[in-house]
């Protein structure tokens, strides 16, 4: 019977999340499976991959065939280097304790380039969150600049009103008497 290693799709529409199996290749994608190895979701930054190691490294050796992400898969958690330690103890050029101390050294190596990833992700965040802020603040600045030099006019007409009105007596008799002036004319015109 082919095995294959393969992902079998699980999770709502739009949001996978897979698990790794190792499978009859002629059953269905979502069908039965011989054993479930680890999981992997995609929807994470990084992608949340959990493997089961030694389950997986069993498989390879038995003949299991991985498919192209699940080979991806098991390169980016060791699996795959894994084997190829183990075969190297086989043919007598390692050592169980030599394979153990290169696949540990490899794990904490990884492990730091995650971390790091990780790590650049968050200040990436940070510093979108801190632009974000420091756009956010100018804008407001803007606004009150708007907004302070929109009531500047009104205060600056309001003040010579104020003025006008000290004078407004004597304003009011030039009219009135330029008015009268006016109206005697148009008696005047009428009489004519």
């Amino acid at each position: 019977m082919p095995v294959k290693i393969r992902l079998q799709r699980h999770g709502k529409k739009g949001k996978p999340f897979y698990w790794v199996v190792a499978a009859d290749s002629r059953s269905k994608r979502d069908g039965k499976f011989l054993e479930k190895l680890g999981i992997y979701n995609p929807n994470t930054n990084p992608a949340t991959i959990e493997l089961n190691v030694d389950n997986s490294v069993q498989w390879l050796q038995n003949g299991a065939q991985p498919t192209d992400t699940a080979r991806a898969i098991l390169s980016y958690k060791g699996v795959l280097l894994k084997h190829h330690l183990l075969g190297g103890v086989r043919k007598g050029a390692l050592t169980e304790e030599q394979v153990e101390e290169k696949f540990n050294a490899w794990l904490e190596e990884k492990g730091q380039a995650i971390a790091d990833k990780i790590g650049g992700l968050d200040k990436e965040k940070s510093d979108a969150k801190a632009a974000a802020l420091k756009a956010e603040k100018a804008v407001n600045e803007k606004r009150a600049q708007a907004a302070a030099e929109a009531a500047a006019p009104e205060e600056a007409e309001a003040e010579p009103v104020q003025e006008t009105e000290a004078a407004a007596p004597e304003a009011d008799v030039k009219e009135e008497a330029v008015a009268e002036a006016k109206s005697e004319d148009k008696d005047a015109a009428k009489e004519a």
